[in-house]
């Protein structure tokens, strides 16, 4: 298991036990794999580099 993976199931099954979901074994595998595309998805979007002249927007229109 990569470091990464191991990392994830660690993280998994600490938080399930700190709120209480209890996660039945024939799922556990999915959620890891779950929280390791989200995890992907997340770096995509915190290393796009923006200009340091980037102001937030005060309002959300979509």
């Amino acid at each position: 298991m990569p470091e990464s993976e191991q990392d994830l199931s660690t993280f998994v099954d600490q938080t399930a036990r700190l709120i209480g979901l209890p996660i039945p074994a024939d799922y556990r595998q999915g959620v890891i794999d779950n929280f390791e595309r989200i995890a992907a998805i997340a770096h995509l979007v915190t290393e796009f580099p923006l200009p340091e002249d980037t102001e937030i927007a005060p309002v959300f229109e979509p």
